[in-house]
Order: structure tokens, then C-alpha cells, then sequence
């Protein structure tokens, strides 16, 4: 049997990474601006999600410890909770976390390359975000090493880009910001307490990803150790780099200039800097988005073919050599489909309530699971932070969202739907 175990520590923190700075990063600041009308406020959603995915990543750490395996939520939830609730995770995990997901940022990497090319030619929509998704499919079709070190290297980049812009930026402080500077006064009284929460639900979706390197947990090294301090090390060093850069986004150009707009990126860097910034913030726009394609490409054709050596699924997702290749080109296809149909904010707002669902009763596990004797009382308490403060913001956000919340909901009917024929179907064939 072929070793599958060739991820290092650098590979699980850059998928981390890179599930994680995409394109929530870019976008979400000028939508929650709009809503919530005041800089500051923004900033503070920005910290408090930090801190719950921080609680996050130390509650899914105390299981990828106890469960050495790729599969994710469905693994998880299957061994400590019960089969279907298992199932049903992973339906969520592939619809929403990586199809949902691979569509977002391919759509917002579509929109941002038109405006850094500057074309005057009519694009088809959404050609460029199909041919992102096959281009990432292609990537790791065959070798996971190499596509795996392809990764590492453009998140390098992408870091290093990141840095810049925030180092050019801060060089402008306190003279070129502009809502710093001008100490407007926001209204902040038509703020509710369901404004905040949609705010923070869709800012919880910009650090999702911190989970990332559960999905392909058997095929990191030493996964044990391994997983859980890259869980940690990945989320701390992107709460630190999200703070510093919506810091940015928020203070360093007119409210009335970035307020709703879902290219708020570029145009604060075009305000601090001139065109030639801007045209530089909108490359590490485009890099960044393709390395949140490519690793959700990666790791979400793991849970399919998990699913498949469990029963769960036809044995044609399961690995084909090195990659789960069939189910790579199933999760293309799927994502392709996801890129003609949808919206960027319905999206946003679908993809959002939805992930919190799934990770909260993830987490929550680790409160119920009594076989983990490992988990510490720090661990337990971490996790049921997260899981009453994801639960909470997410049932806010969806009582201001409720089509888009309506559509989770009918993601999770479809999956126990599913679950109840496939169980149905094996008892008929165990009786005959």
C-alpha cells in the first residue's frame, strides 16, 4: 500500500493559510462598513472573529489529535456523535465548504483580474473563474507533492505581497488616512444587535480555512503533533495580518468611498498610493484568490473519497493512485456549475451561516466526545466558546438573512435526505 503520509509542518500551515487569505479578505470590509457605519466597529467584528477562530482551531486541534485521518467534520462527527450527523457534515463540507467556496473566490478573482487588466474587450462572465477552477483542478490531479510545493511557493509570495502593502501603508499614517484623520462622526445608533452579528457571521467566513488541515490529516506527517500546531500557528499568523490589513481598509480612505464596495481593496490602495499600488494590491488579490481555489480543490475531494471507503459514496471517488481523481473532476464540475448560478453577497451570506452550523456542532463534539482523555480542560473550554459564540452570531445573521439562511437549511434537508435512502438502501440489501 502506497504511503500517503508526505505533507510536512510547512505544507499543513501553508494550507491553512491559504484556506484562510481569500477572498473574504478583499471584499467582506466594504460590505460590514456599509452596515455597520463606523471604522471602528468593523475592526472590532474583525478581532472578535478572530478570537473565535482562534478557539476554533484549538477545539478541531483536540480532535485532529485523537482522529489521525483525513475526512474532516464527517470523520469527526461520524466517530463521536453518530453516523448521519457525520454524513451530513460532509455534504455540508463539499457544498458549501469547498464547492460554495471554490466558486466565491473564483468569481471575486474573475471580477478583480477584469479590473487590473483594464480591459476594453467583453469578457464572457464567468469565463475566466471556470478556467481558474480547471487550471487548479489540473493542478493537483496527478502528484500531491508537486502540487503541494507549487502551493507553498505562491502562498510564499502571496505573503511577501501582503507585507509590502501593509508596510506602504502604514508609512502613510496618520497624514493619508482619511477617516482617521477626519474623525467623522458615524452613526453607530441604527446599529442592532442583528446588524453586528450579519457582520460578524460574514467575517467568520474570511477565517474559515483554519481547519483546513484536518481534510488531509493522513497525509501529513506525524499527524498528531503536527495538525493541531498548525491549526494554531496558521490562524494566529492570519489574525494578525487580517487586523493590520482591515485596519487599513477602513481608516485609510473616505467612508463614502469604500462603504459597500466590493472592490474596497484596491481602491484603498489606489487612495494611499496612487494607480501603480493599486494595480500591485489588485495582483495579490489575484494570486491570493487562486491559492484559496487551488487548496479547497486540494483538500475537498478528500472528504469525497473518505466518504467512499466508508460506503457512503461510490467507490469511484475513493484515490486513484495519489489523488482522489475522479472526485477532483466531480468537485470542478460542481464548482463550475455553483460560478454560473449564484451572486457574490448571496453567496457571502448562504456560504457563511452555513459553514458556522457545521463547525459549531464540530467543535461542540469535543465537549460530548469521552473517549478523548487527551483533551485538556483549556481545550474544552475553548470549544465551548466557539460553539455558543458561532451558534449565537449565526442565528442573528439568519434572522436578517432569511433566504440565504433558508437555502442552509435546505443544504442540511438534502443531506439527511440523502443519508436516510443510501441507509434504506442497505437494509434492503441486507435483507436479500
Amino acid at each position: 500500500m502506497t504511503d500517503r503520509k508526505t505533507l510536512g509542518q510547512a505544507s499543513a500551515i501553508g494550507i491553512v493559510v491559504s484556506s484562510m487569505v481569500g477572498a473574504g479578505l478583499y471584499t467582506t470590509s466594504g460590505f460590514a462598513l456599509a452596515d455597520l457605519k463606523s471604522p471602528a466597529l468593523v475592526l472590532l467584528a474583525w478581532g472578535i472573529a478572530g478570537v473565535i477562530a482562534l478557539c476554533g482551531a484549538i477545539g478541531y486541534g483536540a480532535l485532529a489529535r485523537q482522529f489521525q485521518e483525513s475526512g474532516g467534520e464527517y470523520l469527526y462527527l461520524s466517530k463521536t456523535v453518530h453516523p448521519a450527523v457525520g454524513f451530513l457534515a460532509g455534504i455540508i463540507s463539499i457544498v458549501a465548504g469547498f464547492t460554495g467556496a471554490i466558486a466565491f473566490a473564483a468569481i471575486t478573482l474573475e471580477a478583480s483580474l477584469i479590473d487590473l487588466l483594464n480591459s476594453s474587450h467583453q469578457i464572457p462572465s464567468g469565463l475566466i473563474a471556470t478556467t481558474v477552477v480547471i487550471l487548479a483542478a489540473l493542478q493537483h490531479l496527478f502528484r500531491v507533492r508537486i502540487g503541494s510545493q507549487l502551493q507553498n511557493g505562491i502562498v510564499l509570495f502571496k505573503l511577501m505581497l501582503l507585507l509590502i502593502f501593509i508596510a506602504v501603508s502604514f508609512t502613510q499614517f496618520p497624514d493619508q488616512w482619511e477617516s482617521w484623520t477626519t474623525k467623522s462622526p458615524f452613526d453607530a445608533s441604527s446599529v442592532t444587535l442583528s446588524t453586528f452579528a450579519t457582520s460578524l457571521m460574514w467575517i467568520s467566513f474570511s477565517y474559515c480555512g483554519f481547519n483546513a488541515a484536518i481534510y488531509c490529516a493522513g497525509e501529513i506527517k506525524e499527524t498528531d503533533q503536527t495538525v493541531p500546531r498548525a491549526l494554531l500557528i496558521g490562524t494566529l499568523l492570519v489574525v494578525g495580518l487580517y487586523v493590520c490589513i482591515n485596519a487599513v481598509f477602513v481608516y485609510a480612505a473616505p467612508y463614502d468611498q469604500v462603504a459597500g464596495q466590493e472592490q474596497i481593496a484596491t481602491i484603498v490602495a489606489g487612495d494611499i498610493a496612487g494607480n501603480g499600488f493599486a494595480w500591485l494590491m489588485g495582483l495579490v488579490i489575484v494570486i491570493s484568490l487562486y491559492t484559496s481555489v487551488s487548496v479547497s480543490m486540494m483538500i475537498g475531494p478528500r472528504v469525497l473519497a473518505r466518504m467512499a471507503e466508508d460506503g457512503n459514496l461510490p467507490n469511484w471517488f475513493c484515490f486513484q493512485g495519489e489523488t482522489p481523481r475522479i472526485a477532483i473532476c466531480l468537485q470542478a464540475i460542481a464548482s463550475i456549475l455553483f460560478i454560473q448560478v449564484t451572486t457574490l453577497r448571496e453567496l457571502l451570506t448562504y456560504l457563511s451561516f452555513t459553514l458556522s452550523l457545521c463547525s459549531a456542532i464540530t467543535v461542540g463534539s469535543v465537549l460530548l466526545n469521552r473517549q478523548g482523555s487527551q483533551t485538556v480542560h483549556w481545550q474544552k473550554m475553548a470549544a465551548g466558546l466557539f460553539t455558543i459564540a458561532t451558534l449565537i452570531i449565526s442565528f442573528l445573521g439568519a434572522s436578517r438573512n432569511p433566504r440565504e439562511s433558508a437555502a442552509g437549511f435546505m443544504t442540511i434537508l438534502v443531506g439527511l435526505l440523502i443519508y436516510w435512502l443510501i441507509s434504506r438502501n442497505r437494509a434492503n440489501l441486507s435483507r436479500e
